[in-house]
């Protein structure tokens, strides 16, 4: 068995005295696991670390096999995530949650957000609401999408405000003015094309509204918490300011 795939490295384990255990969440093949010889060494660790890009090679003699991963370096994004506490905890949280994606379970568009996501983590003015545009597909390709396309109770499609917990509908300002604080609130740059620059409200709306689908759909049926690295990426993200520090 062998494929060959680009793939964003989530993660690594020792194995034995130089191999490492590689964890990477591939565009074609999902998230896979294998074993890199010799990925402790000077030449490889820099280019298995969490964040990077790398071209990786999969061999194994049965499909149910660990196998053996070689792996050429893509695009380095590590040693400038290492200077920002914003980055280091955003990809922490991002690879804990497509932990959530079944094990060699394709999901190619998850690949290319988590992609674009990387490329933006260490920018404090676009990471927080791409990360909260990330989470919400992420519902979405585990069957758990909301539905924000027109209001629940009038079918409207202008001026969504609000989101029904109960439904994980959109529900227009005026129908949803009367029951807001049973409601979540829908910013404007979690729905059509992604907007840049929106306010610490609005990022903290945003960040309300996915953690609960994501405690409710994801995390509680699994009895697991919420990522410490998500609280931490969210606390800079929203703390009072004009941007969340690097």
């Amino acid at each position: 068995m062998q494929w060959s795939d680009e793939a964003l490295v989530l993660g690594s384990r020792k194995h034995g005295e130089s191999a490492v255990v590689l964890e990477l969440m591939t565009r074609a093949h999902g998230r896979h696991l294998g074993l890199v010889h010799g990925g402790r060494s000077k030449r490889l660790s820099p280019v298995l670390q969490p964040g990077n890009t790398v071209h990786a090679v999969w061999r194994a003699r049965l499909d149910e096999h660990l196998g053996v991963f070689t792996v050429e370096a893509g695009e380095m994004r590590s040693a400038r995530m290492i200077a920002s506490r914003l980055a280091l905890h955003g990809v922490g949280a991002m690879a804990a949650l497509l932990r959530l994606v079944p094990e060699r379970d394709p999901h190619p568009t998850l690949f290319d957000l988590a992609a674009a996501l990387s490329d933006h983590l260490d920018d404090p003015d676009v990471a927080p609401a791409l990360f909260a545009r990330f989470e919400l597909a992420l519902l979405s390709e585990l069957g758990f999408g909301l539905d924000l396309s027109e209001c629940a109770a009038t079918g409207a499609r202008h001026d969504l405000a609000f989101v029904s917990p109960k439904s994980g509908r959109a529900v227009s300002r005026a129908a949803g003015e009367p029951y807001r604080d049973r409601l979540f609130a829908l910013p404007a740059f979690m729905q059509g094309e992604f907007q840049e620059g929106p306010g610490l409200e609005e990022i903290r709306a945003g960040f309300a509204l996915t953690e609960f689908f994501l405690r409710t759909h994801l995390f509680e049926p699994r009895g697991l918490p919420v990522p410490d690295e998500r609280a931490r990426f969210v606390a800079l993200s929203t703390r009072n300011g004009s941007a969340a520090p690097k």
